[in-house]
């Protein structure tokens, strides 16, 4: 049988004329016409006024910390519940994340978390630098209360949108509210450059300064000097023509990504204990992964054993991400939460994403479907003296 795999690119063909574009002109490396016209496309989808295309998220979200002049020691308050590619970049400035939790009905950071850590760092007299929130698996935060808290404490919005391009809410794209959003455009997202990311934000200073940054820092004179710390974090042309002809498509794998999700929904509603994600009243999600969660008459290990199980099918599932405040890299972390424990880490032990792509055939779906129906029968059958690993 075929692998069925969990986000895999979906090339079409109209990204062709772009890269034929750009060997025509020979221009393959950090600069030509398909940079500034997948920027041009963009910030147009958005309604931003200033996109600059970067050869990842991940440095999306570094340059975004180095423009609000986070360093060493600086209070960066982070959503716990995330890739770690969201915390990397406060780490290689030397300051300091503290991990906020997240709310049950997007999964994503809880504003009166985030409220609660801010009081605390007022108390402290210590005001943090940024504040980055995440719109995880293409569902938005709830974004709003997020950067309304952040007005009040005066403290800078990140918007951690690599999951969430056409993500909306209230009919505003996910990436638009902050004082900087970030995309990402990796292989596996709902539209790819191969690797890339953007930078987006209302402030031309800050964009200039993120172009400066991510060319070497060169100072615009007739000869190389530089009197800052750059990095090599520009798109190449031929990533940004992938990119260029993806966005023609971006409407549809939207459309394909939440018809997969509706499947899923009627697929597997009727298991007893599996849940979906639901999107709030005006809040649409792109789907970029449809998720599923197992309520407590399932072991914390079902999760883990469901993957093993699939794997073995040649069927590509996901355990949601293992919460920052378990991670060995994070560990000694502040957190906060206003529950009595974290809520990321009962979303760890209980949740899975299912193959999402935006090229997934019904057949495949299908055979998915009945892979988790059948792992989740032989589950209950199971004698109460059935061995189920431990999880680290």
């Amino acid at each position: 049988m075929n692998k069925i795999y969990l986000s895999p690119p979906h090339l079409t063909g109209e990204e062709q004329p772009y890269l034929n574009q750009a060997f025509k002109e020979n221009w393959v490396s950090v600069v030509g016409s398909n940079i500034q016209h997948f920027e041009r496309q963009l910030s147009g989808y958005l309604g931003v006024s200033n996109t600059v295309a970067l050869n990842s998220g991940t440095s999306a979200i570094h340059l975004a910390l180095k423009i609000l002049g986070v360093g060493q020691n600086d209070v960066v308050l982070c959503q716990d519940f995330t890739f770690v590619a969201t915390i990397n970049p406060v780490l290689y400035e030397k300051a300091v994340p503290v991990l906020i939790d997240s709310e049950p009905e997007t999964l994503n950071m809880c504003p009166d978390a985030l409220k609660k850590a801010l009081m605390e760092c007022a108390a402290q007299g210590k005001k943090p630098k940024a504040v980055i929130a995440v719109h995880l698996y293409g569902m938005p935060a709830k974004i709003k209360q997020i950067k309304d808290v952040c007005n009040e404490f005066d403290v800078p919005l990140i918007e951690d949108a690599a999951e969430a391009l056409g993500s909306q809410v209230h009919q505003r794209y996910a990436g638009t509210f902050g004082d900087i959003g970030i995309f990402s455009f990796n292989g596996n997202k709902i539209i790819t450059t191969s690797s890339g990311g953007a930078l987006v934000t209302e402030n031309p200073e800050w964009a200039e300064k993120a172009r400066y940054l991510a060319a070497q820092a060169k100072e615009n004179l007739p000869y190389y000097q530089h009197k800052e710390i750059g990095h090599n974090y520009v798109m190449n042309n031929l990533s940004a023509g992938i990119g260029c002809g993806q966005m023609e498509a971006l409407e549809s794998r939207i459309e394909a990504r939440r018809n997969v999700h509706a499947r899923y929904e009627a697929g597997l509603s009727e298991i007893i204990g599996v849940t979906f994600l639901k999107e709030p009243d005006a809040y649409v999600s792109n789907r970029w992964l449809s998720t599923i969660r197992f309520d407590q008459s399932f072991s914390r290990t079902f999760p883990f054993e469901l993957k093993e199980s699939l794997d073995r099918e040649g069927i590509e599932i996901r355990n949601m991400w293992k919460p920052m405040h378990l991670q060995p890299l994070c560990v000694n972390f502040k957190r906060v939460t206003t529950r009595t424990q974290m809520l990321t880490e009962e979303l760890f032990y209980s949740g899975i994403c299912l193959p999402s792509g935006s090229a997934l055939t019904i057949a495949d779906q299908e055979r998915v479907i009945a892979a988790v129906k059948k792992k989740v029968h032989e589950y209950r059958d199971q004698s109460e003296n059935s061995v189920h690993y431990s999880v680290g």
